[in-house]
């Protein structure tokens, strides 16, 4: 699993810092030539899509995605760690959604031969795809991670769920930010 999260925020680093440098050529070829390729902000629009579906994977492993654990904290430990395995489990059913839809949209895409309304005209399959293959794997890590916090839970060890899917506090984000100070 370390894998695909690693594999997915060095793809969006690349698809980033690839937009950056062709928004600056555009913008410099704009300004000093008078000449535009006209398609930043599609190509903008693709990297976004396909990013944010890859920011789902690495905010999964990273236990970021948000959740109010105000009273969390609160509770007894044993409910807890049931609410834990309640929010791996409904992430994974939100991922499975997910795709459900996405799939819908790539059928309708390929029905009808879509294409972006710019003067690129790019088939929408292509960036529709790959953002398709995000969302799968957001939704793959999803359901292995529930997986495996449902064979904790019947196996009894709602200490291990508690570990490995508690949200993160404010102690503990600190504690990795200091950790990663050191390492540098």
């Amino acid at each position: 699993m370390n894998f695909l999260v690693v594999t997915a925020s060095r793809l969006f680093g690349i698809a980033l810092l690839g937009l950056s440098i062709f928004v600056s050529i555009e913008t410099i070829s704009r300004k000093l030539f008078n000449f535009s390729f006209q398609g930043a902000d599609e190509l903008g629009g693709y990297v976004l899509a396909v990013g944010s579906s890859l920011a789902f994977v690495v905010a999964l492993y990273d236990r970021a995605h948000i959740r109010i654990d105000v009273l969390h904290q609160h509770f007894p430990k044993l409910l807890q760690s049931v609410m834990d395995w309640l929010s791996i489990v409904s992430i994974a059913a939100l991922g499975l959604f997910m795709v459900y839809v996405g799939r819908i949209v790539i059928s309708d895409t390929m029905a009808y031969g879509s294409t972006a309304p710019t003067p690129w005209a790019t088939p929408l399959i292509y960036p529709q795809g790959v953002w398709y293959a995000a969302l799968c794997l957001f939704a793959l890590c999803a359901v292995l991670l529930a997986l495996r916090a449902t064979r904790l839970a019947i196996a009894g060890k709602w200490d291990e769920i508690s570990k490995d899917f508690h949200p993160k506090g404010a102690n503990e984000e600190l504690e990795e930010e200091l950790s990663d100070l050191e390492r540098r």
